[in-house]
């Protein structure tokens, strides 16, 4: 968990803070399980068309993999762009 995160809760007893602390990363499980989920589903319904075995054909392994790749790749920059947002909004003009 990033601590600057907590910056503004110094004037909290030790006791909040950490309460706060295992919240945030909770938190944090969670979107990520969340974004996981959201990977794994959208992927498998876009290259995954029958189940004639066991394992993908490599067909349905390349494009789970493309899949895969853009997905990640939207999500970093999505995170990037929001941090940016968000590093904008902290500095006063």
């Amino acid at each position: 968990m990033d601590k600057s995160m907590l910056g503004d809760l110094d004037a909290l007893p030790e006791v909040d803070k950490q309460r706060m602390s295992a919240m945030i990363d909770q938190l944090q499980i969670r979107d990520s399980l969340r974004m996981y989920n959201s990977l794994v589903e959208r992927c498998f319904t876009d290259c995954v068309d029958t189940f004639r075995r066991k394992t993908l054909d490599k067909q349905e392994e390349t494009c789970v993999r493309r899949c895969a790749e853009k997905f990640l790749k939207h999500s970093m920059r999505v995170g990037m762009r929001f941090a940016e947002l968000n590093q904008g909004a902290a500095t006063p003009d």
